[in-house]
């Protein structure tokens, strides 16, 4: 499904931009040095991406500006809940391992779910430099892009914190759980 044509009514719109806004204002270290209204400027340039941010809080996700990528000239944002996002849980890795299963199918997938949003799963990277942020995924965990070469084998990779520290491990990509769900990532 493709974002670009996804845009949201003026009153959601402005809505949207305040609970990012005040979530921008009282998380400051998550971002440091970048301000809010260069961040609402390039937001307001791409309502498509407003969508796609909407659709990351509707879930749970409470997105949050977590850097800013120079080469890209763009403004990241994460999932920035505390437990990976409710609305993206018992999710199975991605439309080849929902398709795999015969029985007791997940209503979806974390890849699929993801496009749909117009956003990506994080990268193991990705992930451990958010948990450098803040301590997320205390109680659940949250898949993450996963090398081809795992995922031939029919794994997929999931992450999360424990004991103080960031944890990456495997599953079979058909899997699914209560308590794990996926973080994206939106570049602006």
């Amino acid at each position: 499904m493709k974002t670009s044509n996804k845009q949201l009514p003026a009153s959601q719109r402005e809505t949207l931009l305040g609970i990012l806004k005040a979530r921008f204002e009282k998380n400051k270290g998550r971002h440091n040095g970048i301000e809010w209204t260069a961040v609402q400027t390039k937001l307001e340039a791409h309502p498509e991406k407003l969508w796609s941010l909407e659709e990351m809080e509707r879930t749970g996700g409470e997105p949050d500006v977590i850097g800013y990528d120079k080469k890209a000239a763009a403004y990241l944002f994460a999932d920035c809940a505390a437990e990976s996002p409710k609305g993206r849980r018992s999710l199975c890795f991605d439309g080849d391992a929902l398709a795999s299963r015969k029985e007791h199918k997940p209503a979806d997938s974390a890849v699929e779910m993801a496009k749909a949003m117009g956003i990506e799963l994080l990268t193991e990277e990705q992930y451990r430099r958010l948990q450098e942020l803040g301590a997320f995924d205390l109680k659940t965990s949250s898949w993450i892009q996963t090398p081809a070469a795992i995922r031939k084998r029919g794994g997929a990779l999931f992450c999360d914190r424990r004991y103080d520290h960031v944890f990456t491990y495997h599953n079979g990509a058909e899997s699914y759980y209560a308590a794990r769900g996926f973080r994206g990532l939106l570049t602006v």
